[in-house]
């Protein structure tokens, strides 16, 4: 099979129909062999009762239905867990992506030789309260990931190789982050494809709010220390325990030295408790001390993981 299509969505009854009749025209002109595998996030709408009849009449259409509504990133991990397609294409439900840029998507991965392609929408047709976090949440994730070359990190459209979304996790809310996860399992061949973006013709987005802006930059905290600290954890609490042990044990032993000194040359001097910086100091070698308890914990909890060498081998050749 050429392409698998993955379809999240979430009440979108009004324009299911449509877009599946727009992406079998695109996959007949093209002559691709296909799926489209719609996953029904917990909608409450006429979204289920469409798809089972579009499964019922297409045999290229197939559905997934959630008991309740779970979010993006499980739909797509279950899609992917699905899909067969040798290319993976990701688009939402709402016709903004356009299935017209599908053929352009699939060269570049089958041709170029691309892991994972990112579509950027270089012309929006969103709020500008939507466009300008939209930014600055991409200049950020790509200052953290590395990846430079991308504008559009949340871009639903996106087309993958079968391997990438057979070695990679989606979980919690990091469909964000999906070409940051590529990366990490070692699929570095990531590129990007200016796509049409089309105004909504059905309803109103779900994806509103400044908590989805808010969890976004703490999802991409997250995977930073997962990808950099996830295996040695010891190697950054342990490294800032020690370092604020240090400091408080040499802050308390001068302090300690001032006092031996004064009783020594006979000169007053206050208690030693009456001092506010004995307690900063023993405030930080007590910090410090659980920092590195902490890295210390997480390491042996790294050590009995079930995926402490869950390594990504791409190809193996052995003779014996």
């Amino acid at each position: 099979m050429d392409i698998s299509v993955v379809i999240p969505l979430y009440n979108e009854d009004e324009s299911i129909p449509e877009l599946f009749a727009w992406i079998q025209r695109v996959m007949s002109e093209n002559g691709f062999t296909y799926e489209v595998i719609f996953i029904n996030d917990g909608s409450t709408d006429q979204s289920w009762k469409i798809i089972s009849q579009l499964c019922e009449q297409y045999p290229e259409a197939k559905g997934i239905k959630f008991r309740r509504n779970y979010g993006k990133s499980p739909a797509l991990y279950c899609g992917f867990k699905e899909a067969q397609g040798d290319v993976v294409i990701t688009m939402d439900a709402d016709l903004q992506d356009s299935p017209d840029e599908i053929p352009g998507l699939y060269r570049m991965i089958k041709e170029e030789g691309y892991d994972l392609v990112s579509g950027y929408k270089q012309k929006r047709y969103d709020p500008i309260s939507k466009t300008i976090p939209t930014k600055l949440f991409n200049a950020t994730a790509r200052k953290v990931s590395g990846i430079k070359n991308l504008h559009d990190f949340n871009c639903g459209l996106k087309a993958y190789r079968k391997d990438v979304v057979k070695n990679i996790e989606v979980y919690g809310e990091m469909h964000r982050y999906i070409p940051y996860l590529a990366k990490n399992a070692g699929f570095d061949k990531i590129g990007e494809k200016v796509v049409h973006h089309q105004a909504r013709k059905y309803g109103t987005s779900k994806f509103m709010g400044l908590n989805r802006f808010v969890n976004g930059y703490l999802d991409l905290l997250t995977l930073w220390f997962l990808s950099t600290f996830g295996k040695k954890p010891m190697h950054v609490f342990g490294f800032l325990g020690s370092i604020m042990f240090f400091i408080g044990f040499v802050a308390a032993a001068i302090i300690g030295g001032h006092k031996l000194y004064s009783l020594a040359a006979g000169v007053p001097d206050r208690l030693v408790t009456d001092s506010p910086y004995f307690y900063i100091s023993l405030t930080m070698m007590i910090i410090g001390t659980q920092l590195f308890l902490t890295g210390f914990i997480g390491d042996l909890v790294s050590r009995t993981s079930q995926n402490r060498n869950d390594y990504q081998i791409e190809e193996e050749i052995l003779k014996k």
